[in-house]
């Protein structure tokens, strides 16, 4: 099959800055896993697992070597369980380096053949983050240039009613 990787995230919603590193990823390897994640640190989600992977696979399904699947646990745990070797992550800024050197180190010792890859974010999109969409969402404010256009409607219909 060639090399994949996983592209992990929560994606609630997913956003521009999201697509633009899983295509970016996706011109890089041969097969790229986006894989959404269950996590518990955060908030109750706006978005369902399904929703998410719906979500996904509306904004990549220009894209033809990528799958979008979802797991629960660790993150280590499951690229064995998948018999891959490399996570592809994006980063916006100095605070998202620390924060995924960590779980960079962290995953390295749970499985120790697991790299880490960064690709950092385009300047356009250094700012965006779902919880940003969700803020401005959530006061009637326009995330046309924040999400793909093609899921928009969904994401702005679920997040304008939640106050």
């Amino acid at each position: 099959m060639g090399t994949s990787v996983i592209c992990p995230g929560s994606f609630d919603p997913v956003t521009l800055g999201h697509i633009d590193i899983i295509s970016r990823a996706s011109r890089m390897f041969d097969h790229v896993i986006v894989a959404v994640l269950v996590n518990p640190a955060k908030e109750k989600p706006s978005f369902s697992i399904d929703e998410r992977i719906y979500l996904l696979r509306e904004a990549t399904k220009n894209l033809k070597n990528i799958e979008i699947d979802s797991f629960d646990g660790l993150l280590a745990d499951y690229a064995k369980k998948r018999q891959v070797t490399a996570i592809v992550k994006g980063l916006r800024a100095v605070s998202d380096f620390e924060y995924e050197f960590q779980m960079s180190l962290t995953n390295k010792m749970l499985n120790p053949g697991l790299e880490t890859i960064f690709l950092t974010a385009e300047a356009k999109y250094m700012y965006l983050s779902s919880s940003m969409v969700k803020q401005v969402a959530s006061f009637g404010g326009d995330i046309k240039g924040f999400v793909p256009d093609c899921v928009l409607d969904k994401i702005v219909e679920r997040l304008s009613t939640k106050r």
